[in-house]
């Protein structure tokens, strides 16, 4: 997920300007689980200081520190001590619907959750065998399924002693799927099936799920200010401290944070997620992007299918292309996006100088400089700068 990451968690990311984890809190909440515990490392502090005992949320939160990140497996290890009946785990960065956790919990231990998948080969491989698991394999080509692991588990602490036997992994990580093999042996391990997941394995996957968690909202404008003359055609969130000027338009589902400013004359569609303390300026047009908080994006700009990290500046003309000239789909570091509208992932604290031109695809940095009238196009590491 780097960029996005560089001075982040990955479950800190804001879909719909809230961290990703913040939703599945929510759901795992309305599904009637209040008792949670959070394996914390990398900028673990983030964590903490937005969820903290989780009583804004209406959950009792508390925290395990994960000493050195050696996967999944050792991350289960590390709560080994405050486990002592049947649990739910789950990984922190997906996005499920409320019914689903209520249905796994209705069965019995030990059970994975498995999804249709069309590209099935890019995670956890499963097979059935009726209802039950008969085989996994990790991030494989082979063919005759299309199921896959989903990340959510319902366990008992039997599954300890066999997580104390697996050694390490060709990666050097405990897998928690090494120690499942255990029940598959046995024909132990039962599946179920989800009718609703969201993976955010690349910064790509972030756009389709700001989308599915932008489709339900309902508008809210009440501490906000909308000058006359602003136009909004479907929902809207808009938060306290922000002005739209006149002559703005904004085509939902959209959210926009507190403290912005938009417009005069910009153009905001849907799916587009606006975080705070944000200015979109005249004659600039947002496109289903996220955009994270005290991002500046001035006049005559454009954004098309992109995510935009915080303390960001676009300099005025500055154009993010969105789509190829042969329609083609989109490749990011010889990977395939599947998306045949894809404009750039841009990582925190990047300026722009005025009249950029960003090509599809492109992947910059923390920390980046370009200079007025580049051309950008590629991936471009960290603190790297283009003057003139």
């Amino acid at each position: 997920m780097r960029p996005l990451t560089g001075s982040r968690p990955k479950v800190m990311i804001p879909v719909a300007s809230r961290p990703m984890m913040e939703h599945l809190i929510g759901v795992v909440r309305d599904a009637g689980i209040t008792t949670i515990a959070i394996v914390v490392g990398y900028h673990e502090d983030a964590v903490r200081n937005h969820f903290g005992n989780g009583s804004n949320l209406g959950v009792t939160i508390t925290y395990i520190r994960q000493k050195e990140q050696r996967g999944t497996g050792d991350a289960l290890l590390s709560a080994e001590s405050r486990i002592h009946d049947r649990f739910l785990l789950l990984n922190g960065d997906m996005l499920l619907k409320k019914e689903d956790i209520s249905a796994i919990l209705t069965g019995n231990a030990p059970c994975m959750a498995v999804y249709s998948s069309d590209h099935p080969g890019d995670y956890g491989l499963v097979t059935l065998s009726h209802t039950m698991i008969s085989s996994l394999a990790e991030k494989t080509k082979k063919s005759g399924s299309n199921l896959i692991n989903a990340g959510m588990y319902l366990l008992d602490p039997d599954i300890f002693p066999f997580l104390h036997t697996v050694g390490s992994s060709p990666r050097g990580e405990i897998e928690l799927t090494d120690a499942l093999e255990h029940y598959i042996k046995e024909g132990r391990l039962s599946s179920h099936q989800l009718s609703y997941w969201c993976d955010m394995g690349n910064p790509w996957d972030l756009l389709a799920a700001n989308e599915a968690m932008l489709a339900d909202c309902c508008t809210d404008t009440s501490n906000a200010v909308i000058e006359q003359g602003v136009t909004i055609s479907g929902s809207l969130i808009a938060g306290s401290g922000t002005v739209i000027h006149a002559g703005t338009y904004i085509e939902g589902n959209c959210i926009i944070g507190s403290n912005c400013r938009i417009g005069p004359h910009a153009y905001i569609r849907g799916s587009t997620s606006i975080g705070d303390f944000c200015h979109i300026g005249h004659a600039t047009e947002i496109k289903n992007s996220i955009i994270m908080n005290n991002t500046n994006v001035p006049h005559f700009s454009y954004v098309g299918d992109s995510i935009i990290g915080s303390n960001c500046n676009l300099g005025a003309g500055t154009k993010i292309a969105n789509l190829r000239h042969d329609k083609k789909t989109i490749h990011i570091g010889g990977t395939d996006t599947r998306l045949r509208k894809l404009g750039a992932i841009i990582g925190d604290n990047v300026l722009f100088g005025i009249n950029c031109s960003v090509n599809v695809g492109t992947v910059i940095g923390n920390g980046c400089l370009f200079a007025p009238h580049s051309y950008i196009d590629g991936m471009y590491e960290d603190n790297m700068s283009m003057r003139r």
